[in-house]
């Protein structure tokens, strides 16, 4: 305990007036933070600024960032190319946004269209956690089930539907081969505790087993194909829960919220050549604005149109077929300037070599980590696709949420507090993402920085 609070203590050292925004921000906001995810012990650091895959906060330290936004930030921090095309735009337009339909909604859902191989027609939304909502509800309709299954460990938005069995307790989660239905917040009615089914994520046969004995009341299965990120699926598990789905007449939706543009310019489902029925897509597609989308099969996706006078907020007659709706709507929904931006993205991803060299210098850091933990006899690997992975202090295989209970999360948590002092930026315990950005340079500053902090920890 005493090494903690020194720990803890140095790095207030380091980030005092981190420390004192963080009291003041206290006084106004519920502890201190406006989205749980971005609280650390002791106290959060306040950025002021980033430019390209540096941040610096307000006491002046800069860090190598590999958080990038969990993912959002795959050009970094400040692209000239994404700055420039979204004032363009807005220049160019005369306002921040129309209210109405405009150009880039169809030149975006065109080029999602031609990227992703599940995807017939789009919708917009301003999160990915609303894509991941509109998936949901767009599945519900279509099928006409009133149960969602979703798999152990998977995140999805922090919404009632989907917050259960995230990262439960081992005595609340049961058995690993028909795992519980466990809340992650307070506030979640029983109802959605009794219809939302929970699946064990990479076991093709306990799955099975599962849905074809609930399949009349599932409407679709909701899932992250690279877990949290960074723990794939088999391919052999990926092909068979899509051959058991189309028997079953549920739904395969894909949560490419992390994933999307990440593992390709077609997402995981590129890599795994499997279409889903219903994509939800977020973080690198906004260019670091917010926003949301989903695709899929146009027989799916049509159920949201609104002719037919299936407009719940239009008064009087055309308001006759009200029940038959499929509501979906959002005043900021396809915003200009953050399709202006994510356009922009894209582009600048499609640039030849961009792909292939952010790839390479991915596994470049993965490999030379590798070496440094065995260095040191720390068991440990780097787990991951594309432009993400994350370090697992283990030498055992990762499939899914229970592997990774067993590797050792409180060595990695005092190396993760002591690499924020040395200036690498991630969460404690969060995976790493990287952007076109990030040199050689910063890679070689990463490596030195984690084998000073194993001789700090293990005092070697």
């Amino acid at each position: 305990m005493l090494l903690e609070k020194t720990k803890f203590n140095l790095l207030s050292e380091k980030t005092k007036q981190s420390a004192e925004l963080f009291e003041q921000a206290k006084k106004v906001i519920p502890g201190g933070v406006t989205a749980n995810i971005k609280y650390i012990a002791p106290h959060p650091i306040f950025m002021e600024k980033g430019k390209g895959s540096k941040l610096y906060d307000v006491d002046n330290n800069e860090y190598i960032d590999y958080l990038l936004c969990y993912g959002a930030l795959i050009l970094g921090h400040g692209h000239p190319y994404v700055f420039e095309s979204a004032m363009k735009q807005m220049k160019e337009a005369g306002t921040t946004i129309f209210g109405t339909p405009h150009r880039l909604e169809s030149v975006m859902a065109e080029k999602l269209i031609s990227l992703y191989p599940g995807i017939e027609m789009v919708r917009y939304s301003n999160s990915g956690l609303e894509a991941t909502l509109l998936a949901i509800r767009t599945a519900m309709a279509y099928t006409g089930k009133p149960k969602l299954a979703k798999f152990e460990g998977h995140y999805h938005g922090g919404y009632d539907q989907v917050l259960l069995s995230v990262n439960p307790e081992d005595d609340q989660a049961g058995n690993a081969e028909f795992p519980n239905p466990v809340p992650e917040s307070r506030g979640i009615p029983d109802y959605y505790v009794e219809n939302t089914i929970i699946l064990p994520f990479n076991d093709l046969a306990s799955t099975e087993k599962i849905l074809r004995t609930k399949a009349h009341e599932i409407s679709s299965i909701i899932m992250e194909p690279i877990q949290g990120g960074f723990i794939p699926a088999d391919q052999e598990f990926m092909a068979g829960l899509k051959v058991l789905t189309e028997e079953l007449g549920i739904l395969l939706i894909f949560d490419e919220v992390k994933t999307g543009f990440r593992l390709s310019l077609g997402g995981a489902q590129k890599n795994y050549a499997i279409k889903p029925d219903i994509t939800a897509l977020g973080k690198v597609l906004g260019g670091g604005f917010p926003v949301g989308a989903i695709g899929g099969k146009k027989e799916i996706m049509l159920i949201s149109a609104p002719d037919g006078g299936r407009d719940i907020l239009t008064a009087g007659a055309e308001n006759k077929n009200k029940q038959d709706a499929l509501f979906h709507s959002g005043t900021y929904n396809g915003h200009p300037t953050i399709l202006a931006s994510g356009l922009a993205t894209i582009e600048v991803l499609e640039s030849e070599g961009t792909m292939e060299t952010l790839f390479s210098n991915t596994q470049l850091l993965r490999v030379q980590l590798e070496d440094v933990y065995k260095q040191y006899d720390i068991p440990m690997k780097t787990v991951g696709e594309g432009s993400i992975f994350n370090i697992i202090l283990t030498e055992n295989n990762i499939k899914n949420y229970r592997d990774m209970n067993k590797a050792d999360t409180t060595l990695r948590k005092k190396l993760d507090y002591e690499l924020l002092k040395l200036g690498i930026y991630t969460k404690p315990l969060n995976r790493y993402s990287m952007s076109v950005v990030h040199t050689e340079e910063d890679i070689a500053r990463t490596v030195e920085a984690h084998k000073n902090a194993i001789q700090i920890v293990k005092q070697v």
